[in-house]
């Protein structure tokens, strides 16, 4: 199996924790790009280089020197646009409604991953750092948007972004939810380290998509870290023979 047990996609050995598995869980929370859809479609390229575009366009200074400061913003912030409002004071709805402005044709209906999803007993939230009409664009053409409870995007947590517990204490007081008895799904690993000090467990997605040296540090990981329980390269699969597996054992 994918993921089982703090198992390995790539026979990495297991860490000595126990993982916290799904028996008890009631809330499912997903990030969205590049977790519920492969990163293979290669749709966030598309989302970069319009944030370029948009900061070169916006502050006047070259493209190369816009991307470099979209990137330098990106890991000292958490987000790009978090970096732009900090430091240029600018408005979040204009970058957002221009960097999700893209084609959504290269991402496929996913059979598979929405009738795993179908399967899951309690409420299912996408928790993204995007905006909730890109979530629910991504959503809709993947086929499982009304599959989900609810969308918990940028601006429903004022603009401030995963990784920061504060994202994370919005998040759980909109919806009401209960941390001790949810999963969180993600392809950022630092953005699983509130999720796991707050009690929920852990799934780490990995994706071809590397844009962040803490993407670069998983190819040292010898093991997974205390706040990952499990890993997987497939959803559709693990949910069905690791979560859904799980919780219907005797």
């Amino acid at each position: 199996m994918d993921g089982k047990a703090r198992g390995s996609i790539s026979a990495m050995p297991a860490s000595s924790q126990r993982p916290r598995g799904f028996r008890h869980v009631e809330t499912w929370i997903f990030d969205l790009d590049n977790t519920l859809y492969p990163s293979t479609c290669n749709l966030f390229a598309q989302i970069d280089r319009r944030m370029g575009e948009f900061i070169a366009n916006s502050i006047g200074v070259p493209l190369a020197h816009a991307r470099h400061l979209q990137k330098a913003y990106y890991r000292q912030f958490g987000t790009t646009l978090a970096g732009l409002m900090k430091v240029h004071g600018m408005k979040p709805e204009p970058f957002l409604q221009y960097v999700h402005d893209i084609d959504l044709s290269v991402v496929p209906e996913l059979p598979q991953l929405r009738a795993a999803l179908g399967r899951l007993e309690g409420r299912r939230f996408i928790f993204t750092n995007g905006s909730h009409r890109h979530a629910e664009g991504v959503a809709a053409k993947i086929g499982i948007l009304d599959l989900f409870d609810g969308i918990c995007d940028i601006s429903a947590c004022d603009f401030i972004p995963k990784p920061e517990r504060a994202a994370f204490d919005k998040m759980i007081g909109h919806h009401g939810l209960d941390a001790a008895g949810a999963a969180m799904f993600e392809d950022m690993p630092h953005n699983l380290e509130v999720a796991s000090e707050l009690g929920m467990t852990t799934v780490l997605v990995h994706s071809d998509y590397i844009d962040h040296p803490a993407q670069l540090e998983m190819r040292k990981w010898q093991h997974l870290p205390a706040h990952i329980d499990y890993q997987t390269r497939d959803l559709a699969n693990f949910l069905e023979s690791d979560v859904l597996g799980d919780k219907n054992a005797p």
